[in-house]
């Protein structure tokens, strides 16, 4: 598994429309009506990687196998959510368990298509979602405190550690800060991801745009591009239309004409997931060979027993050492034999840090 987005937003914003496109099935059921989706979908895409198909051509790979994404498409939340309202805590259950938050915002007028809130404000309607966030961290970690202390006063020392976090968190909720704004040290970051808090989720703004205002972007996109740049956020403009017309086209060459004839080099999809990339610190490594051609997703500072245990625990337990190549040394010298005979596979121990590209056979013995 690559990573996991959940896609939020208020009803009517094309949250269903952008999940199908994005995944290529109609399993989101796309409606003008509030709270078309009741139950989240979960759709998983190849995340494409123009390097994994140089990599089996020169491996003559019989299959190839990218890593993948998964979306999340929850239902739409509205103002009070945080209370309950449009059955907002079940939703916001549901993105507790996602890696990132992918914020669908109304950035195209369109007369045919209500608005719950009655016009076109994407700040408008982000503040509202973002606040709901915050009210339900807020709510969450208050109903804890008074358990927390009890146990603190009987010495227990995760309950000291979770407490003293919370205390920190709270003065930021109340001042309408996200929780991910704290200064935390290594040891605390532990003990804060554990706390699942909304806020502390990585945000990445999509501007939902007309098909003509996709390769410009229009008023309402700079407002949200500044906004998350003031936040340290990432945005990106998508139309969700252009999306939906690309995922009907089977042939590669026909999606790239089309996308060209708008003014387009590459889908939302690729966006997304790049952005969403650098976002969680994440990188790809491969493993290659005559049967696959794989990409697999690690952590950036993930060393190579890590990146093993992603492939399987038995790797990561019983590892010995990593066969490395990187990808340019592998594409320079034609494959895995060309780059033992000019020098270049290293066979790295432990303490390897990966790097973005590298193929790797590993080592291991359980």
């Amino acid at each position: 598994m690559g990573f996991n987005c959940g896609i939020v937003g208020l009803p009517n914003v094309g949250k269903s429309t952008l999940f199908n496109a994005l995944t290529a099935t109609a399993a989101a059921q796309a409606a003008n009506y509030p709270f078309c989706t009741i139950e989240p979908n979960v759709g998983r895409v190849g995340v494409p990687d123009d390097r994994l198909d140089i990599l089996a051509k020169l491996a003559a790979s019989q299959k190839i196998i990218p890593t993948q994404l998964e979306f999340v498409d929850i239902a739409g939340l509205v103002r009070g959510a945080s209370k309950g309202e449009g059955l907002g805590n079940q939703f916001l259950g549901h993105i507790r368990s996602v890696d990132a938050i992918l914020h669908v915002l109304r950035c195209f007028e369109d007369d045919d298509i209500t608005h719950v809130d009655g016009s076109v404000d994407p700040l408008r309607d982000l503040t509202t979602i973002e606040t709901e966030l915050l009210l339900a961290d807020l709510e969450s970690l208050e109903k804890r405190i008074s358990n927390l202390e009890k146990r603190a006063r009987g010495n227990d020392k995760e309950a000291k550690e979770i407490l003293e976090i919370i205390q920190k968190i709270l003065p930021l909720l109340h001042e309408g800060v996200p929780a991910k704004a704290l200064k935390l040290t290594a040891v605390e970051k532990k003990t804060f991801d554990e706390l699942q808090l909304l806020t502390s989720k990585p945000i990445l703004y999509v501007c939902n745009v007309s098909e003509s205002e996709a390769s410009t972007g229009n008023a309402y996109t700079a407002q949200v591009m500044e906004y998350a740049k003031s936040k340290g956020d990432s945005a990106v403009i998508i139309s969700a239309a252009i999306e939906a017309e690309v995922a009907s086209l089977n042939d590669p060459a026909e999606q790239q004409e089309y996308l060209q004839s708008l003014g387009l080099k590459e889908t939302g999809l690729r966006q997304v997931i790049r952005t969403g990339y650098g976002l969680l610190n994440l990188l790809t490594f491969f493993t290659i060979g005559p049967k696959e051609a794989r990409a697999w997703t690690a952590h950036q500072g993930a060393k190579a027993p890590q990146a093993a245990g992603v492939i399987h625990t038995d790797f990561e337990r019983g590892f010995i050492c990593a066969e490395t190549i990187s990808y340019a040394d592998y594409t320079t010298h034609q494959g895995e034999q060309g780059a033992k005979l000019a020098g270049k596979v290293r066979q790295e121990g432990r303490d390897y840090l990966v790097a973005d590209g590298d193929i790797f056979h590993f080592r291991f013995n359980v």
